[in-house]
């Protein structure tokens, strides 16, 4: 049996610090900051899609930025009008900034990504830099 010690998971402890400190430093933000957007990544040899859910977000107000093997997502919802006098019953979507930041396992060719925005839907197409592809070997026998 292993002392306690070695089971403790240093990288998910360093992870629950950050999400601690970034929740005291975040104020109301916070709920944002780390599940939204929810994402999906496919990964192949040529590069991998990226797929954000963005329901009611003006293209405008979206920034996507490139960094290596990186790539952030940012940008804000508006507060929806309320109506006269009414109030809310139930309020569970989220207004203000947002920034989601993926990092994958190879470099970004910046100059090829392609971002559309379609039914609530963000999709990137992330190529891999031609260095990062995964190359065949032609094998000569004698």
């Amino acid at each position: 049996m292993l002392p306690s010690i070695w089971r403790i998971d240093p990288f998910r402890e360093l992870a629950r610090l950050r999400n601690e400190m970034n929740r005291l430093f975040s104020g109301f933000s916070y709920p944002f900051e780390e599940v939204y957007p929810a994402v999906n990544i496919w990964i192949n040899e040529e590069g991998a899609i990226v797929t954000a859910e963005l329901p009611g977000i003006d293209v405008e107000k979206l920034d996507i930025s490139i960094l290596n093997d990186t790539v952030t997502i940012s940008g804000s919802r508006e507060e929806e009008e309320k109506r006269g006098e009414e109030s809310y019953h139930r309020k569970e979507r989220m207004a203000g900034k947002f920034s989601r930041t993926l990092q994958l396992p190879f470099k970004i060719n910046g100059e090829k990504v392609e971002a559309r925005y379609e039914k609530g839907i963000l999709k990137l197409t992330l190529p891999r830099e031609e260095a990062e592809k995964p190359k065949k070997i032609a094998i000569k026998s004698s």
